[in-house]
């Protein structure tokens, strides 16, 4: 019920497009933009070329980033994120986190999800490139990337617990807690730094946990 109503909230939100024609990827955009494709065919044989053009450092002026959405070409749509633009057969879904994109989907209107490929110049095209020449290589860098949320996490907790613990109101009721982890400001800083990166990495794939990716931003 509530993601049907979200749905149809964000449908609500999508306006028409000018018309203007769709930059090329530049390679300096690689971590300011994000570039995916869909291609449709129709009954009668037809093939359409939907594109999503994300900026991601271009915001409003309420702090809210756009996704705009062109057709063979030319704009054709434009809507804050997270979005849902109708399409044939059902719709496109594209949602944002504080790396990247988490979704960039064509939902069919049997449910069924795909998800779209990115600009071969992108650092998402990149990155898929890199999985399909190398897919041990990938996998292996998966892991780490979820490995590295993970240890992330589980120090942030402990860290949470001492400070959570460390007055006598509640020390005195569920006793003290001292981390066995005890993290210079370098090091927390490094800590933080490595995490982004991890969370990047799975960005670039469209993976996403609330828990590990949420937590580390």
């Amino acid at each position: 019920m509530f993601k049907d109503l979200r749905r149809q909230r964000a449908l609500k939100r999508v306006t028409s497009g000018d018309g203007r024609a769709l930059k090329p990827f530049r390679w300096w955009q690689s971590l300011s933009r994000a570039l995916f494709y869909l291609r449709l065919t129709a009954d009668d044989g037809r093939q359409s070329v939907y594109a999503v053009d994300v900026r991601h450092g271009r915001q409003d002026s309420n702090g809210h980033v756009h996704a705009d959405l062109y057709l063979d070409g030319r704009h054709h749509a434009k809507s804050r994120l997270p979005a849902v633009f109708p399409v044939p057969g059902g719709a496109v879904e594209v949602r944002a986190s504080g790396f990247g994109l988490k979704r960039c989907h064509y939902v069919t209107d049997e449910g069924t999800e795909n998800q779209l490929v990115p600009d071969r110049d992108s650092a998402e095209g990149r990155r898929a490139h890199f999985d399909r020449s190398h897919p041990a290589l990938s996998r292996w860098t998966g892991a780490v990337s979820a490995a590295v949320l993970v240890v992330a996490l589980l120090l942030l907790l402990v860290q949470l617990a001492e400070q959570l613990t460390r007055p006598e109101e509640i020390a005195q009721y569920v006793g003290s807690f001292t981390s066995p982890v005890d993290l210079s400001g370098w090091a927390n800083t490094a800590l933080g730094v490595v995490t982004a990166v991890a969370s990047t990495e799975r960005a670039l794939r469209l993976r996403y946990s609330r828990l590990l990716d949420g937590a580390a931003g």
